[in-house]
């Protein structure tokens, strides 16, 4: 028995598709979970159909080779982690993003009252089936996302702490960048652009580029700014002879290589904006006025007639 964790963060399931319970409910987005009642032909996860057969057999075989695997985990007395992907000798799972991973604990040996096990992720238990406690406990983190770098499994026996093993989540990606962008923007306006550089080795570098040259920050009024997360090219006032053309932004990852996005920038004369709501009380102040006129004039009209 398999117990998944379908993020964001954590929904359960087991191979007869019966649904546990939820960690926290109101964290689990719609893209990761479809509801399903009663015994339904086929689970959805991330918008993607999988036979009820196919995920069984695929969690089954899982279990077999987690049992015939060798442990690589930090680990101590009788509970023992194994891993697919196998971990390295320091307990680190090296995976990368919408990868499976499965962890399988067991308590090997010892005399033990209670031999309930117990999982945690980065401290906070994990809920189980009462199924999938005594003895052996599997879990398997599906798909793996960005907030699972650096995570840490640990499985310890309930009566007894010290009876403890762990691993850690290496979580690799590449920046997501690529393809091309049309930008329009008047003279004197405003003008800045990002790419994504959030990446698992850390980016080596980050360019900017106009028409194929380097941009320079000393003139032009450039400026870059990189949070870690995005990269920005700013333009304080653009001009068109200084700032239309092909833009590029260019990631370099020792792990991915090189990716591109690129930004065609047309300039456009600026145009004159009227503003709308000193218009409107200007209007409305000369209707009011030309009225009073109006009414008052016929007021001297009707006396005259009168008389």
């Amino acid at each position: 028995m398999c117990v998944t964790i379908l993020h964001r963060h954590t929904v359960f399931y087991t191979p007869d598709m019966q649904t546990l319970e939820h960690q926290e409910t109101k964290q689990c987005p719609e893209r990761y979970l479809e509801k399903w009642a009663g015994e339904p032909e086929t689970l959805h996860i991330n918008h993607l159909s999988l036979s009820k057969n196919a995920i069984k057999m695929k969690l089954l075989f899982s279990v077999v080779l987690l049992l015939l695997l060798p442990n690589r985990t930090s680990q101590t007395s009788d509970v023992k982690i194994a891993a697919i992907p196998l971990p390295s000798t320091d307990g680190v799972i090296q995976t990368e993003l919408q990868k499976i991973v499965s962890l399988l604990c067991t308590l090997e040996s010892g005399a033990h009252d209670n031999k309930e096990l117990v999982w945690l992720r980065n401290g906070a238990a994990v809920n189980l089936m009462d199924g999938n406690k005594e003895n052996r406990s599997s879990v398997c983190i599906s798909p793996v996302i960005y907030e699972d770098e650096g995570a840490t499994f640990t499985c310890h026996l309930k009566s007894n702490t010290s009876h403890t093993a762990s691993v850690t989540l290496n979580v690799t990606y590449q920046a997501d960048l690529s393809g091309s962008e049309e930008v329009t923007v008047e003279e004197e306006a405003s003008l800045v652009m990002q790419c994504n550089t959030r990446a698992n080795p850390a980016l080596t570098s980050v360019s900017w580029k106009l028409n194929g040259s380097l941009v320079d920050l000393s003139q032009g009024g450039f400026m870059v700014t990189n949070d870690g997360i995005t990269s920005k090219l700013h333009v304080g006032k653009v001009e068109r002879s200084l700032h239309e053309g092909l833009y590029q932004c260019t990631t370099t990852s020792p792990m991915y290589g090189e990716r591109s996005k690129t930004f065609q920038v047309t300039v456009t004369e600026k145009t004159i904006k009227f503003p709308l709501m000193p218009m409107i009380a200007g209007l409305v102040v000369v209707g009011a006025t030309g009225l009073l006129a109006v009414v008052s004039r016929w007021k001297k009209i009707t006396r005259c007639c009168k008389k």
